[in-house]
């Protein structure tokens, strides 16, 4: 028997790993930082045979109300990903498994390589809609790639969406993959007449450090990128610099920063109710956005989400609420559970791939809906 995280997105540590039934794990924190969360690891051993595999610092993690009714993903073939056995005492997570074949790959959701990341981009370029963008490198010299679909234009609107900011929440870059389908898919008449009129311009991962070596929320120096939109540096946080510099060039009339939520089993918006220029008008704009894909799709709701901030109180460290403010535009974070959509339950699977998918291209068409309102700057 043998366990190893030695590969892209791997976290785990092994304390002891000498018989099947009493298996010993951590999770390693990020670098520089104290969250931790993300796990992701390969277990050899025989199958037909119960794994039991206990994460002894489960209860310490950033989230602890996130291994609530929450169940780890299995994968023999790293494509389909399956719900498995867990439990938890508020201390220690408990996955219990009988692997069907000798080896077996474990996750806390399903992994969004940095090989298919630089096979989505090279992909997406080579529609005519599409131009690659390099905004620049990160801290381990990663690019920063930006996509641009549509021809730009000074009288077209810019549509911008962020993904992975917190570089374990890859139901992110799986939204964004259904998103890019449907945006590059030329026969779609909305994607048609909205590219008559925008531009979107999509980040598909905000955090890809962070994505390769298994952190949780926060880039190679330890950095929430999440918290530097205020006043971002090449030195800590330069994925947010760069993009920061870029929405100065194109202008914003519309943003979507695309997260996970560890603790809450639905996917939901949080808005930007709490910046200084929140007016009536922008309510308006944020309700018509949120009917339009609870209409269009049953994986949407409106009824669970974060507490509102009060008038004036929002975090402008934050994404949404600082690009909301400084382009005075429409701006959603859009947030996928870990665990499932309590309100269309999947029992085999949970939240899965293709839910993730569904609702990047589902979100399109609640773009279409309020496009013709959007405030220009």
């Amino acid at each position: 028997m043998h366990i190893t995280a030695q590969f892209d997105s791997g976290n785990i540590d092994v304390i002891e790993a000498n018989s099947p039934e009493s298996i010993r794990l951590a999770i390693r924190k990020d670098n520089e930082s104290d969250f931790y969360q993300w796990f992701h690891f390969k277990l050899y051993g025989e199958a037909g045979v119960e794994h039991v595999m206990t994460i002894e610092n489960a209860g310490t993690a950033a989230y602890p109300v996130g291994w609530e009714d929450y169940s780890a993903l299995a994968s023999y073939d790293r494509e389909t990903w399956f719900r498995v056995p867990t439990s938890y005492d508020g201390k220690q997570l408990v996955i219990s498994h009988i692997p069907d074949q000798e080896s077996v790959y474990y996750a806390y959701f399903i992994p969004y390589s940095y090989e298919r990341h630089q096979d989505l981009v090279q992909w997406a370029q080579q529609s005519m809609d599409c131009q690659h963008e390099l905004l620049g490198q990160t801290l381990d010299g990663r690019d920063m790639n930006l996509l641009v679909i549509g021809e730009p234009d000074a009288d077209k609107k810019a549509v911008w969406i962020t993904a992975r900011q917190h570089p374990g929440e890859s139901m992110a870059e799986w939204f964004v993959e259904g998103a890019l389908s449907r945006l590059l898919d030329d026969e779609d008449g909305a994607v048609r007449k909205l590219l008559q009129q925008h531009v979107f311009y999509i980040v598909p991962n905000m955090n890809p450090d962070g994505s390769v070596r298994g952190h949780l929320r926060t880039n190679a120096a330890g950095v929430n990128l999440n918290r530097e939109w205020a006043e971002p540096s090449m030195e800590k946080s330069p994925e947010v610099y760069l993009v920061k510099q870029k929405m100065a060039e194109t202008g914003v009339d519309l943003y979507l920063d695309i997260h996970g939520d560890e603790g809450l089993p639905y996917n939901f918006v949080a808005g930007c109710e709490g910046i200084p220029s929140y007016n009536d008008a922008h309510q308006a704009l944020e309700t018509k956005f949120k009917d339009a894909l609870v209409a269009i799709t049953p994986e949407f709701q409106t009824k669970y989400g974060y507490e509102q901030d009060a008038p004036g109180e929002a975090n402008l460290s934050i994404a949404c609420a600082s690009v909301g403010e400084a382009h005075k535009c429409l701006a959603f974070t859009i947030e996928m559970p870990f665990k499932d959509n309590a309100d269309l339950p999947d029992a085999d699977y949970g939240w899965s791939v293709n839910r993730c998918r569904q609702l990047g291209a589902d979100t399109i068409s609640a773009i279409y809906a309020v496009a013709g309102d959007l405030r220009s700057n």
